[in-house]
Parts: C-alpha cells; structure tokens; sequence
C-alpha cells in the first residue's frame, strides 16, 4: 500500500469514527441543504445510527477498495419509497442531504411502495442489499449514470445485473404527490432529473454506497 493511499485510509477511518460517533449524540442526522441544492422535503428520513454503523462497518470491511471518503450513501430500504430516503452524507462536517430513490419490481412485485425483499438472482428485477462501489460514469438510455461493483456475497452479481445509478422519469416529487410513491426499477437505483445532478457530481467514483433495510 502506498503512503498516499495509507494516509487517505486513515483519515477516512478517523473521519468515520468522529462522525458516527455525532450522529449516535443525534447531532449529525439533520438534512442540511448544500448551497444551490433544492430544499429538503419536511418528509426528508433522518439517518438512523444503526444504519451508518452498518456502512462504517462495511467500509471497514471493504476500505482496501473504497479511496473517496468524503462521502457515504446509504439507502434506507426501511423506508416507502415516497420518503427521500438515500443519503448523501458528508464525512467532513456532518451534514446529510436526503433524496428520493427507487426500488427493483422484484422487491415489491404488488407496488406498496415498499421493499419486501432483496435479491442477487440475475432476472429476478430485484435490488440487492449490500456495500457498492462507485464506479465510473457512461452514458447509456437514461443519459449520464453511474456504474456499481457489488462487494459483498449478497450483490456480487450487481455488474452481470447492470445494476446502475441512473435517472428515471418514474422518480420524482409530482408522482409522490399525486400517487404517494415511486416507480420501480429493474434493480438500479434511479433518481429524479433534478437530482441525479447532485447525485453525480457528490458522489465520486471509488465512493461507498451501502443498501440495508433495517428489521
């Protein structure tokens, strides 16, 4: 391992510790919008501490691989997918900005706006829990997107998937307002248009992006 690499490990882990540790006190969970970014919703999903103890134990886990640490998504599947529930939070200062994301058909085969399950299978149209790695950006059907790396046994099959991060027009506030959720996906997780901008340009390749649902 490099210097460079060693010293940028390091400061990720002390990051992650004195973060979490913030947001155990509850000081750290509070949607915060950035600067240019579009407000929160006043249903915006606080982080739950377990959750992001799950992704710093993944990023413990998986840190040889992870190399951008300023960032960690997570995605709450506990929550109906009318809630922002993907998280954007910032390992510097604490913040977390909350955005709407969808969930595989395969997940929820009577469209509740709830994930009933996870799987790995290919064809199953499912999402798959587990640590991702960000990787690079294409432009496929969607437009700009983002390819994942599943890392862990239960989304080892996210690339043979395409399960991506992309944009959708079945994800977004008017469909929440007039339906009270999201479409779903095949397994990706999509966005809105008027998110996935930030999405893209906050989340950099070589981030983690951690998918769980709590019991």
């Amino acid at each position: 391992m490099s210097p460079i690499f060693r010293e940028m490990k390091e400061l990720g882990r002390r990051h992650f510790i004195q973060r979490a540790a913030l947001a155990g006190a509850g000081l750290a969970c509070a949607s915060v919008p950035l600067a240019g970014a579009r407000a929160q919703s006043m249903n915006a999903v606080e982080l739950d501490p377990r959750l992001l103890a799950r992704a710093g134990a993944a990023l413990a886990k998986h840190g040889d691989k992870i190399f951008s640490r300023d960032l960690l998504a997570i995605a709450d599947f506990s929550q109906p997918s009318g809630l922002p529930r993907f998280h954007l939070f910032n390992m510097i200062d604490g913040t977390n900005t909350t955005l709407l994301v969808s969930h595989g058909i395969g997940s929820d085969r009577t469209h509740s706006g709830r994930l009933q399950q996870f799987s790995n299978i290919p064809g199953s149209e499912a999402t798959s829990a587990g640590a991702y790695l960000i990787g690079e950006t294409y432009y496929g059907k969607y437009g700009a997107s983002r390819r994942l790396i599943g890392l862990d046994p239960e989304n080892d099959q996210a690339e043979n998937r395409a399960i991506v991060i992309h944009p959708a027009r079945y994800v977004s506030q008017s469909m929440v307002a007039t339906q009270g959720k999201v479409g779903r996906s095949q397994g990706c997780f999509a966005f809105s248009f008027d998110d996935i901008g930030q999405v893209l340009s906050r989340l950099a390749p070589g981030s983690l992006l951690y998918a769980d649902k709590l019991s």
